[in-house]
């Protein structure tokens, strides 16, 4: 592993050339992280609360097991790189449909972060490039 690029098993995969986090000087980048399964692809097999029929079409949808997946995720990121949770310090967060997630998002990243309070952007985008609801970019420390 390169010193300063940061790639897990424990999370899912990159679906680009690019590492789980970089590490410059005492602060950690997080590359956008979602909810997939570590270990599954982009499909939709991987996202949690997500099931869709042989026509593309929902069959089942959890964006809480989203939520929760995701800020696993990041933690699993945070550790592999030698941070921690409490260490996150900026959190952008992007969301596919901010009228039907935000208040969702915002009581569960309350359970998360009652501790540690970052600093929080949260926005809306047409996609993201896998079939997933929420996908979130950090900085932290490293001690």
């Amino acid at each position: 592993m390169n010193k300063d690029r940061i790639s897990t098993s424990n999370a899912p995969k990159p679906v680009g050339l690019y590492p789980h986090a970089r590490k410059v000087g005492n602060l950690l980048f997080l590359s956008g992280v979602g909810p997939r399964v570590a270990g599954s692809d982009a499909s939709d097999s991987g996202v949690p609360g997500l099931e869709r029929d042989h026509n593309g079409n929902f069959k089942s949808f959890s964006f809480e097991a989203q939520c929760r997946s995701v800020f696993d995720n990041v933690r699993a990121v945070l550790e592999a790189s030698g941070s921690r949770w409490e260490n996150l310090v900026d959190v952008t967060v992007f969301l596919t449909n901010m009228d039907r997630d935000f208040h969702t998002y915002n009581a569960i990243y309350a359970e998360y972060f009652k501790d540690n309070q970052p600093c929080r952007t949260t926005v809306e985008v047409n996609c993201l490039p896998t079939p997933i609801a929420i996908e979130l970019k950090c900085i932290a420390t490293v001690d």
